[in-house]
């Protein structure tokens, strides 16, 4: 198993890898995420929202179920290589604080990570699931409206601390996936973490780029307008202090030192 030490070598070194990429590659990586991101997503409407009589008796349970099928995206983005906004608000947290990289870098990545993750979204929501009718159907229509009413009906503080729970799970997941060295540990490390942001209920900006505009495809009364103001702006800034300061920063600063 790395050290927390060798992690933050190990992400040092993967930011200063992002920082040199090629806009395309980065771009095409992005678009990757998203889709991984939302093939979880749909997984999991499948299986936890294709339970309505579990979710009527043991709510927890379906939630459970909910947050153990998502995790698949995560893994693959890890596992198999792509480039996701939310991991990436830590990766470049530590080298900034040995000014080892310029924020160029960094803002680079992020704005062009964040624009192909909802290509990306939005290709596995339209083309993938809407265009399919995988979820046309009740019970998993039913689910489909209720998880996008439910996450346009908070206020943005909520949403905005919401996401800082999602991204310091989402963030956690990869360190401990590096701390492993072998696949099956890297799975199970990203798993829980994952799995666990997900069940309690948090705001995952990536996810939330199919989760809305699929229910938006799908017919339900949400504009656009709705989905960019009261989810995605919170949900996004949340996501960006839960990585890049609970959890970049503390660890940059503890385990970065040469």
């Amino acid at each position: 198993m790395n050290t927390p030490k060798e992690v933050i070598t190990l992400v040092s070194q993967m930011a200063i890898n992002k920082g040199k990429y090629k806009i395309s590659k980065t771009f095409i990586l992005a678009i990757l995420a998203g889709a991984y991101v939302a093939f979880g997503g749909l997984l999991a409407i499948i299986v936890a929202g294709g339970s309505p009589e579990i979710a009527a008796n043991n709510p927890g349970l379906v939630k459970f179920m909910f947050g153990a099928t998502f995790p698949i995206g995560l893994i693959l983005v890890v596992v198999v290589g792509a480039e996701l906004f939310t991991g990436n608000n830590a990766y470049f947290i530590p080298n900034l604080l040995r000014k080892k990289q310029p924020i160029s870098d960094m803002l680079k990545n992020w704005g062009l990570v964040y624009s192909g993750n909802f290509v990306g979204a939005l290709f596995l929501a339209y083309v993938i699931t809407y265009l399919t009718h995988i979820v046309h159907t009740s019970p998993y229509i039913d689910s489909v409206y209720n998880i996008a009413i439910g996450k346009t009906s908070h206020t943005f503080l909520v949403t905005f601390i919401k996401g800082i729970g999602a991204n310091w799970l989402v963030c956690l997941a990869i360190w401990q996936g590096m701390s492993a060295k072998d696949t099956v540990g890297k799975i199970f490390a990203i798993w829980l973490p994952v799995m666990a942001f997900v069940a309690i209920g948090f705001e995952h900006s990536i996810a939330n780029m199919y989760f809305i505009p699929l229910a938006i495809f799908e017919g339900a009364d949400i504009t656009w307008t709705t989905f960019i103001f009261k989810n995605l702006i919170p949900a996004t800034l949340g996501n960006i202090v839960g990585g890049a300061l609970f959890v970049g920063l503390p660890y940059g600063y503890l385990f970065g030192k040469e």
